[in-house]
């Protein structure tokens, strides 16, 4: 791991997004509360806010944290046919939060492919990224759109 003893500890915030696109009855499903496997969205918020929490478990040489904040958020895209999630997660400390706000987008949505994979094996997951990130030496980033 990188010795990070020698930074600063300065509040650090990252957010991360991505989407997954299905068929247009997968997401009627979503929507209306109807999957087999229950609240779709409801367990994959949960699954995104441990897999931050378990990042460096994950990750081979990503440090662990003490997270003071993950937010998910879903936004349906009828027509797109997809659901996108964003993630922002918060610490103070010496190292950034991209990796656990990354993790958990990807978790979020991998939780919604293994919810409704029954009814539509061909979702696809895209553009999982980091969209901004603030604190730290580097300052401030902001993913171009």
């Amino acid at each position: 791991m990188v010795d990070v003893g020698g930074k600063s500890v300065t509040r650090r915030v990252a957010r991360a997004g991505g989407r997954i696109v299905m068929l247009p009855a997968t997401l009627d499903a979503i929507a209306r509360g109807g999957a087999k496997k229950g609240d779709v969205l409801g367990v994959a918020r949960i699954a995104a806010i441990q897999a931050a929490k378990r990042t460096a478990e994950l990750i081979p040489l990503c440090h662990p944290l003490p997270l003071t904040r993950v937010a998910v958020e879903f936004a349906l895209d009828r027509d797109g046919s997809a659901v996108a999630i964003e993630v922002t997660a918060e610490t103070l400390g010496r190292t950034g939060v991209e990796m656990e706000a990354l993790t958990a987008a990807a978790a979020g949505l991998l939780t919604v492919y293994d919810m409704c994979k029954a009814a539509d094996r061909g979702m696809r997951i895209e553009g999982v990224r980091l969209l901004e990130k603030s604190g730290g030496k580097s300052g401030r980033f902001v993913a171009p759109d």
